[in-house]
């Protein structure tokens, strides 16, 4: 993972920055925090704070020459570092001050109230501060809280007069601080933002954990909310996809299917780095015509990538099987990939990540995306930022000269024509559209092309068939009236034939 990170990262670590340890919030900060700074780091409960200054701590203790103090001030070391190990930090070489409290301060002086001002405590702590950073003389400071010094000062002002004079202390020291802070409708922390040169917020939203930077000074930053994830290992962010830094060159070719009949009615076939939208009902074949221009592209040596997300790797399989495209082959050779995407398990942000990976780490030339409505139900988020990122998706996809496949299921198994079930016919630059047709009491099935903004096309429809021998396209149905509305007619009462081509 960490590999595929410096792949798809843009932004290079310069000497003049510390990277966050977080795998793709580097990105978002344009290559990490500015030394010398202060950044806080904020968030409800269980949003992934403390586990965000365990990386900050433990990459600049292995990456580079630096000394790392960890003041915790409400969870005890012994926790910080049982917790550390679940995820599988090493804190070696990290140094601790315990301000946290233990049993004995309430059991040795139940007088006092760590809810009132008391000078001897704040001296105390004060002093206790000061002495282990002269000690350790570190360059690198995660404090968690530091909203918990606000209990021992007397007033608001007492507290951003403190904050503000130790934040002076640090930076004398040339320390780069990265702290927490718990905000609450008693106690907000407006003014924790204020003084501090950055903010990163951690959150969640209906498509799962997110994170997001308001505020970084002296550089410019990615903007908006990014997913995230929490798992062993720590932290991981999912940056907004952005299609215009994303380019390169490649040759507009066009792609056979390797049916002679269906590039007819294509004009030759369909355009690498464009949007092919395979639409109609249920059972007409759409995802078995798209694969057919991945068996082409495996003849060429090209590498395509299926993401399932209504339908299991062993039905795709089998249905292959059984009409001869060698698809067992195409996967041993890794010519192609399946991928079956489970529901709710992943972002948007999540996915496209996985998207980026296979194009550029493993140079995927043919996607396909089966189907759309699977896609809107299995991420996380609303339908209409699901959309939006799809067109992202797809226009990134088109910038790196990858030929996009996606396939939309209409309701209705007959009647009244209908281009797509959600409303994205534009993101399609070819839209081949199959259709059940019930003619002379029998079920069939048609195919035409409804819209090519790359070429002229054919503007018939033939007869359509999946065989034992895969694919097959019959001749133009010109002797047909009304084959969109699902029950078409002969013409002039003339009595044809269908399905003996």
């Amino acid at each position: 993972m960490e590999d595929t990170e410096s792949r798809l990262s843009e932004a290079v670590k310069g000497e003049d920055r510390l990277s966050t340890g977080v795998r793709g919030l580097d990105r978002i900060l344009h290559g990490g925090l500015i030394p010398g700074r202060t950044y806080m780091v904020r968030g409800q409960p269980g949003t992934g704070k403390s586990v965000l200054g365990l990386h900050f701590l433990t990459d600049a203790t292995t990456a580079g020459d630096n000394e790392a103090l960890y003041i915790n001030l409400e969870e005890s070391e012994a926790d910080i570092r049982e917790n550390a190990n679940s995820f599988g930090f090493d804190l070696d070489g990290i140094e601790f001050l315990d301000l946290s409290p233990d049993s004995e301060f309430f059991v040795n002086d139940l007088s006092y109230d760590i809810f009132t001002s008391d000078e001897v405590a704040e001296e105390s702590i004060t002093e206790k501060i000061t002495e282990r950073v002269t000690e350790v003389d570190p360059n690198i400071i995660f404090i968690d809280p530091l909203t918990q010094l606000r209990y021992l000062s007397s007033d608001d002002y007492q507290f951003r007069k403190q904050v503000l004079s130790f934040m002076q202390f640090l930076k004398e020291q040339e320390t780069t601080v990265l702290f927490t802070s718990q905000d609450t409708e008693s106690e907000p922390d407006d003014d924790l933002q204020f003084m501090s040169d950055g903010i990163i917020h951690l959150g969640r939203s209906s498509k799962g954990r997110t994170i997001e930077v308001p505020k970084f000074r002296g550089t410019d930053f990615e903007s908006g909310e990014h997913s995230l994830t929490i798992e062993y290992g720590g932290l991981t962010v999912y940056p907004n996809l952005v299609p215009r830094q994303h380019e390169q060159k490649f040759d507009a070719e066009t792609l056979s299917s390797g049916v002679p009949e269906l590039d007819q009615l294509l004009d030759g076939g369909i355009e690498r780095g464009t949007v092919s939208i395979l639409t109609g009902p249920t059972g007409v074949g759409k995802t078995t015509t798209g694969i057919q221009f991945m068996k082409e592209a495996a003849g060429r040596g090209e590498r395509s990538v299926i993401y399932s997300f209504e339908e299991g790797k062993g039905t795709i399989l089998h249905r292959c099987e059984s009409i001869n495209i060698p698809i067992r082959e195409m996967l041993d050779r890794e010519a192609l990939q399946i991928e079956e995407i489970e529901g709710l398990q992943l972002s948007s942000d999540e996915f496209a990540y996985r998207v980026r990976r296979q194009v550029e780490q493993e140079q995927a030339k043919i996607v396909m995306i089966d189907g759309v409505t699977g896609y809107q139900l299995a991420l996380q988020g609303d339908d209409q930022n699901l959309t939006t990122e799809l067109h992202s998706l797809c226009r990134y996809l088109k910038n790196m000269g990858v030929t996009v496949i996606l396939v939309s299921e209409t309701r209705d198994i007959t009647g009244p024509f209908q281009v797509t079930a959600e409303g994205l016919s534009y993101l399609g630059d070819t839209i081949l559209f199959l259709q059940h047709i019930e003619v002379d009491g029998q079920m069939h099935k048609a195919i035409g092309v409804l819209k090519k903004r790359t070429s002229d096309f054919e503007r018939t429809m033939r007869e359509f068939q999946i065989t034992e021998y895969g694919v097959q396209i019959g001749d133009q149905l010109t002797e047909l009236r009304g084959i969109l509305s699902g029950t078409p007619e002969w013409d002039d009462s003339e009595q044809g034939n269908i399905g003996d081509n």
